[in-house]
């Protein structure tokens, strides 16, 4: 293992202070401290925060600032993180000193999303290292030619893709795609809890409109979710649960969904912060869950952080296929659909063999989620590959 370094996070969890991206980036911080490595949260996205009482942009940032302390002091990590707040660029948590001794000395910086406005900024840091997190839409506006999106990839040391097997459909960006994959802090999550009997998920129904390149269109969940919504009709009596928002770009169609028999609850009563977004996920039987078309159309073997979060729980995923069955194994615990009648089967299985499937479900996430395994390797070829 590479030897003890300062290593800083990048994230979004003060700007969408929501359970599941709080998971999604505070792991990286978590799995890093675990494994001796000095780390330190910076946020700084140039974005006015989101604020979820209020349901919309806040009138400042308190409630963020707050929510992201908390997270941090219930770690140990009081005195490891910073947030600059776009209104007169005002900073909160590490005192201004302490935050520009920390960039001028870390090892490495690794921007997860992109989320840095400005990572030319961060050059003082000796490696950076950028994670698509969101593969296919990522390569194909390069493809299109943003070339101020270029220059921000192209401002770091290395990039990764959660897209580890990317396929012929997605565009070559003259970058080194590294493969990787959620880190996750698997005593954080619960094999022995109980729980209900529904197979569920937590999803945006849409995040933006669909983008183009060439004749290929790539678009979101919206578009793969209306192949299956008479799902719950023909694989009943099992209950399916979506914990899903409004829509970004399309309203989700609420009350057509639940005529349809899918049970619908909103994510913000539900799992609306680190938690509770947990406990959502342990008390479920399973997953069932429809992927970006994005990623069906495209094929670049994405898995989602929530998925490996439901692995890591003990619980059993059947999600749709992105090509991921290419790098992870399926068939127990994690079964791969395309077609409806595909997806009918996964769910049957898992119903009629459930102890193997929840068992094997533990095993994945050991085997290829656990955080000590990929943020070792993530950190060794950050510092040493080639971009």
């Amino acid at each position: 293992m590479t030897s003890k370094l300062r290593i800083i996070v990048s994230g979004l969890i003060a700007q969408y202070p929501l359970g599941g991206v709080t998971w999604d980036y505070f792991q990286y911080v978590l799995g890093l401290a675990q494994l001796g490595h000095d780390v330190y949260y910076l946020e700084d996205t140039g974005q006015w925060p989101y604020n979820p009482q209020e349901g919309g942009l806040g009138k400042d940032c308190d409630f963020n600032v707050q929510y992201l302390a908390a997270v941090m002091s219930r770690y140990g990590l009081a005195e490891q993180w910073a947030y600059r707040f776009p209104w007169q660029s005002q900073w909160f948590g590490l005192a201004d000193a302490k935050r520009r001794e920390v960039i001028r000395s870390a090892d490495l910086l690794i921007n997860i999303s992109g989320t840095l406005e400005r990572p030319e900024e961060y050059r003082q840091v000796s490696r950076l290292a950028y994670i698509d997190s969101d593969p296919v839409f990522t390569q194909v506006k390069l493809a299109r030619g943003q070339l101020d999106f270029r220059k921000w990839i192209d401002a770091h040391d290395v990039q990764f893709s959660f897209g580890e097997c990317l396929s012929p459909e997605v565009p070559e960006t003259g970058h080194h795609w590294r493969p990787t994959r959620q880190p996750i802090v698997l005593s954080e999550w619960h094999p022995e809890r109980p729980f209900r009997e529904v197979f569920t998920t937590v999803m945006n129904w849409t995040s933006y409109k669909p983008v183009v390149y060439g004749d290929r269109s790539y678009g979101q969940k919206d578009l793969e979710f209306a192949r299956f919504q008479e799902l719950p009709r023909l694989i009943a009596p099992t209950a399916l649960e979506i914990a899903v928002n409004a829509g970004k770009t399309r309203r989700t169609p609420r009350q057509l969904l639940a005529r349809k028999g899918w049970r619908v609850v909103d994510p913000a009563e539900v799992c609306p912060d680190l938690e509770s977004y947990r406990d959502y996920i342990e008390s479920s039987k399973a997953e069932w869950s429809v992927a970006k078309n994005g990623y069906v159309v495209g094929r670049p073997g994405w898995f989602s952080c929530r998925s490996a979060c439901y692995l890591a729980a003990g619980r059993p995923v059947a999600v749709q296929d992105t090509g991921f069955s290419a790098v992870l194994p399926t068939g127990a615990g994690l079964l791969a659909f395309s077609t409806v009648e595909e997806a009918i089967a996964s769910i049957k299985e898992i119903e009629a063999d459930y102890e193997r499937h929840a068992k094997a479900a533990r095993e994945i996430a050991s085997e290829y989620f656990d955080a000590t395994t990929v943020l070792t390797g993530l950190v060794e070829e950050a510092m040493n590959g080639r971009g």
